[in-house]
């Protein structure tokens, strides 16, 4: 079985969010997947936090579009 850590699927997301948004730096996509990341630090149950992660980011990255 293959084990994906979280580091490698905040590489991904911050990858694929970074092409969504490409005028947006890539440091703070990447500052944006950690700081969402940070935000379910001791939770017990982590196989959801990449979903909410994304959905999270993805609203404040579409915020810094808008204004």
């Amino acid at each position: 079985m293959v084990t994906v850590t979280e580091q490698q699927i905040m590489d991904q997301l911050t990858q694929r969010l970074a092409g969504a948004y490409p005028h947006i730096e890539r440091d703070q996509v990447a500052r944006t997947v950690s700081e969402e990341f940070g935000r379910f630090d001791g939770r017990p149950i982590r196989d959801f936090i990449p979903l909410f992660v994304e959905k999270h980011a993805t609203n404040r990255l579409a915020q810094l579009v808008r204004s």
